[in-house]
């Protein structure tokens, strides 16, 4: 009888993890990759839509182009998870498995920021499509770019929005008008990188874009336009772009898996407490950041291993908690971070100056993802 696997989620770490085992493993196991979407969009997309730099149909990737030998991709909704038996229920039915991998990433959480609900953000899909309406209306005034909590996803995407929000002010001859301030809770930009949280304050200096380190924003008021952080201060707004807390998937917590808010892992293997379960990507507290590069490495560490216990021949690797993440600055200018938080006594990050040169780079990562995972 054919292995079951069963993987939770079809984003960076559930795509590339299926997309493993069919290589691998071919028609000798059967995988079942579930979500309850239709289409998937990479995560550094909704900033092109958001500043028009794409349409939201142009970044969309349909699911019924992911098509691998020994992969059933089912559209449902996860209702409950039992880990201690692997057995998942959804609105079509029930899932047993002899492995589960859950991957669902992180849920925004805008009821812990009262307020946010009313106002602008940009992390979700629907969050940046209404941005891409908004901002070429909007020529005067203050934009506050404010982060509700702390982890989120792609660290660098809120200086990403300021430094972008910059270059689109500057091209509309808006800028001199407008003033843009960025909060952040962490004390720099990129914290497990130095010269890359040098080179952008350097940035903002040189823009006029105001750091507000080590502050997140706990409330918003629309009526009155105004962001409360939490020491007790209010910034006074005209636009109001909002990163949301995160959390972990409702069902992922009623299942009893996680613990202060995500789900513990062997930071290493992915293994759960549970026997035979693994959570990559966003909602694993691996230690290494929310991010795509950072699931799909996870994915490649347990797809390993699935298939030395598949077919009982040798261990799999381990999860290097290595990645690259690229920085967008605005004029077509792309910086890249190269990360590593395993080899080392403390977490490294190797800055590469941002250039035209490494445009090109990101166009490649996302090309070669996309015709990977669904043949475009």
């Amino acid at each position: 009888m054919k292995q079951r696997v069963l993987v939770l989620g079809a984003g960076f770490g559930g795509l590339e993890l299926s997309t493993l085992l069919s290589e691998s493993l071919g028609d000798e196991v059967q995988v079942t990759l579930i979500d309850k979407g239709d289409t998937y969009v990479l995560g550094y997309s909704k900033l092109d839509v958001m500043f028009g730099h794409a349409t939201l149909d142009s970044v969309r990737l349909p699911y019924r182009n992911f098509v691998k030998p020994g992969v059933r991709l089912l559209r449902e909704t996860i209702t409950a998870i039992d880990p201690a038996t692997r057995r998942v229920t959804t609105d079509s039915g029930s899932h047993d498995c002899d492995y589960l991998v859950v991957a669902l990433g992180a849920d925004y959480d805008f009821a812990a920021t009262p307020g946010l609900d009313g106002a602008n953000e940009f992390y979700s899909v629907a969050g940046a499509n209404r941005l891409h309406d908004i901002l070429p209306a909007f020529s005067r005034g203050h934009v506050v770019i404010g982060v509700c909590g702390a982890p989120y996803k792609c660290p660098p995407a809120p200086s990403e929005c300021a430094l972008m929000l910059h270059d689109h002010l500057l091209s509309r001859g808006v800028r001199n008008q407008c003033q843009i301030t960025l909060v952040m809770p962490q004390p720099s930009p990129v914290p497990p990188s130095p010269e890359t949280s040098k080179a952008l304050l350097a940035a903002f200096a040189e823009r006029d874009i105001k750091f507000v380190p080590q502050r997140r924003v706990s409330a918003v008021d629309a009526s009155r336009h105004v962001a409360s952080l939490d020491d007790g201060t209010e910034l006074a707004y005209d636009l109001f772009l909002g990163v949301p807390k995160h959390q972990a998937n409702a069902v992922v917590q009623a299942s009893g898996m996680t613990e202060a808010g995500w789900v513990p892992v062997n930071p290493r293997t992915l293994e759960t407490k549970f026997p035979n379960v693994y959570a990559i990507g966003d909602i694993a507290n691996t230690g290494t950041p929310k991010a795509g590069v950072f699931a799909e490495g996870a994915a490649k560490a347990v797809a390993s291993a699935l298939v030395a216990r598949i077919r009982g021949v040798g261990e799999g690797s381990l999860y290097a908690g290595t990645g690259s993440c690229y920085i967008e600055y605005g004029a077509g200018r792309v910086g890249r971070i190269d990360i590593d938080f395993f080899s080392g006594p403390k977490p490294t990050g190797i800055y590469n100056e941002p250039d035209v040169a490494l445009r090109a780079d990101k166009d490649r990562f996302g090309a070669s993802r996309r015709a990977r995972w669904f043949g475009l």
